[in-house]
């Protein structure tokens, strides 16, 4: 069982929608190099609920809105859309997320303006800002995942197999 199938409040938000056909479609589309589109929106959703939580605002939205932010099926670096896909993907993941389910104007906020610093128009709601730096967060560890790796496989490492320098 994943960690965040262990919450059973966090499941309750969302778990219908990471089990839905149209969601788990997310599984083998990559998202940063070394995710899937469907383990970083769930990361993102999970992490940014667990803040939400702990400062008392609007979890349940954030965790559907951090979800939902990339809700799209396509590689955005394989595209015509690619020199625009920060203002494009929050679109179609929006239109793509009123196909599953009913959006609150919070959660719409969430998704819309999560690429807030690589578009104009600032989040509305404060929700939005904590799944915007979510996403970065968890975009570049995704990202840096293979020296992540290197450094817990190094010569300095206690489980190394390699030669000790």
């Amino acid at each position: 069982m994943k960690h965040y199938e262990r919450d059973t409040e966090f499941m309750q938000h969302v778990g219908h929608l990471i089990r839905h056909p149209r969601f788990q479609k997310l599984i083998p589309i990559v998202q940063h190099h070394h995710s899937t589109r469907f383990e970083h929106s769930i990361n993102v959703a999970y992490t940014s609920y667990k803040i939400a939580k702990k400062f008392g605002w609007d979890h349940k939205s954030t965790a559907r809105g951090g979800l939902l932010h990339d809700f799209f099926y396509y590689d955005w670096r394989e595209t015509k859309f690619n020199k625009s896909h920060a203002w494009v993907h929050p679109r179609i993941a929006i239109r793509n997320a009123r196909k599953l389910t009913q959006l609150n104007k919070r959660e719409e906020d969430i998704i819309l303006k999560h690429m807030w610093g690589a578009t104009m128009a600032p989040p509305r709601y404060k929700e939005a800002y904590i799944v915007t730096m979510v996403d970065k967060y968890w975009a570049v560890k995704e990202a840096l995942t293979p020296l992540r790796n290197y450094l817990k496989q190094g010569p300095w490492s206690k489980t190394s197999n390699k030669m000790k320098i």
